[in-house]
């Protein structure tokens, strides 16, 4: 038994246990403590209905479903919510310890976590900081946000092995453990339908550095950094600000030692990913060599709807950014693929500011296809001004089908086309994979 399943003893013994949130992570939960923990008592409480013996519940283990779900949470000493839940009541106003899988992994295995946040392209990094070390020989594994819980691999964790780890700002939320190695990418207008206001993200966020100790290490964009460094181990990374200590421009990583990124030989596209090989290069080579790196950089693929090519049809490059569901991903995205002539924007309107983009788009020589309720959002702010130069290169579709059958028409040969939304795809689509499959499939059926 490692250091991890005795702490999950002695951290529930003889209390009465929530699982808040029957979903991956709430399955994953119960999975551990119904093997290591000493919880006086179980219970389940989830919006949705949970099949007691689909999922293999006995009957000592009590479900709370409905809509009343939350207003059991006080009846427990301990409440491990899921990520995707939001908290009804605020902390203060709760008698249970609220607690999750994340900061009890943090909490044992703190010193061997490298913890990526952001934005845009944690996912990104987390996979190619992963593959890179796992390529050159390191004992790691990869969790998190990513899609693999962190109970998932606690058991078959060893002192030394590092865990690269995406974290959401659901996931940071409540922490009060940072890991030793941390990463915040970047920061934009997003989950405001939850936070309300930026100041409230931000915050969220923050915790993957609030709680750092001496000697652990921080990489942070400068545009967000603190005015006062966190500890002697900040450093700022740009592709912007030539003052930051990690600056890469044209292919060029400048810190301690320059690395020339071989552009010739990656498979990742734009200067933003560009951004996100100075990160993984400084973390990585912290652990590594620099011609490991290189080597296992060479070999890394995108992951699926990031800026992926899907397909040449019609003479038409096709690529899916469905990830994309802010201005500046959707600015890079155009200025990313090659011989851009067509971007299909929209999705859910979550109130975003959309003038950023409206302000690119007007200047840029590409053809825009706005759909859906953000769509005409950013379709309306085009018609509406007078400096938006050729307005008749941007039209408005219904829906995804719509867009890319119009898209088929109007892009001119050996030109690309993108669809990098901007925009959340809830309300429309189960989540951005759904909506990327769903683009790649309409591409394949013209």
């Amino acid at each position: 038994m490692n250091r991890f399943c005795e702490y999950i003893r002695k951290y529930t013994d003889g209390k009465s246990v929530c699982i808040l949130g029957f979903g991956r992570e709430g399955r994953s939960t119960y999975k551990i403590l119904e093997k290591y923990g000493a919880q006086s008592s179980l219970a389940v409480a989830d919006l949705n209905p949970v099949d007691r013996e689909e999922n293999g519940l006995p009957d000592s283990v009590e479900l709370i479903c409905g809509k009343d779900y939350q207003e059991c949470l006080d009846r427990f000493d301990m409440v491990f919510k899921s990520p995707g839940i939001v908290l009804e009541k605020n902390l203060s106003e709760l008698k249970c310890m609220i607690t999750c899988e994340t900061q009890v992994f943090f909490e044992v295995f703190r010193e061997q976590i490298i913890g990526i946040t952001g934005t845009k392209g944690k996912s990104t990094v987390t996979s190619l900081i992963y593959h890179v070390l796992h390529e050159s020989g390191v004992d790691c594994r990869i969790a998190g946000n990513i899609g693999i819980p962190v109970f998932d691999i606690a058991e078959g964790m060893q002192e030394y092995t590092l865990v690269v780890c995406e974290l959401s700002c659901h996931q940071l939320e409540y922490m009060t453990v940072s890991p030793k190695y941390a990463v915040f990418l970047n920061l934009y207008e997003e989950h405001l339908d939850h936070y309300g206001t930026m100041e409230n993200y931000y915050n969220a966020k923050k915790n993957i550095y609030l709680h750092q100790q001496e000697n652990d290490v921080l990489l942070i964009n400068s545009a967000i950094a603190p005015a006062e460094p966190i500890s002697w181990n900040t450093y700022t990374v740009s592709d912007t600000d030539r003052k930051a200590d990690i600056y890469v421009k044209d292919g060029m990583v400048h810190c301690v030692e320059p690395y020339v990124i071989p552009t010739d030989k990656v498979k990742l596209l734009g200067v933003h990913n560009h951004y996100n090989i100075a990160v993984a290069y400084y973390i990585s080579t912290l652990f590594i060599r620099e011609e490991d790196f290189t080597k296992a950089l060479c070999t890394f693929s995108p992951l699926a709807h990031r800026l992926e090519y899907v397909d040449t049809v019609r003479g038409i490059r096709w690529y899916d950014d469905s990830i994309s569901t802010a201005c500046a991903t959707a600015i890079s995205a155009v200025q990313s693929v090659p011989d851009a002539g067509t971007i299909l924007i929209g999705g859910m309107d979550r109130g975003i500011d959309y003038a950023p983009l409206v302000d690119f788009l007007a200047d840029f020589d590409v053809r825009a296809i706005c759909m859906e309720a953000s769509g005409k959002r950013v379709y309306d702010m085009i018609q509406a001004r007078d400096d938006f130069r050729d307005r008749n290169r941007v039209h408005y579709a219904d829906h995804l089908e719509d867009a890319v059958r119009l898209a088929a028409e109007i892009t001119p040969e050996g030109m690309s086309c993108v669809m990098s939304p901007a925009a959340a795809s809830y309300g429309i689509f189960k989540n951005f994979e759904e909506r990327g499959d769903a683009f790649k499939k309409l591409v394949s059926a013209l």
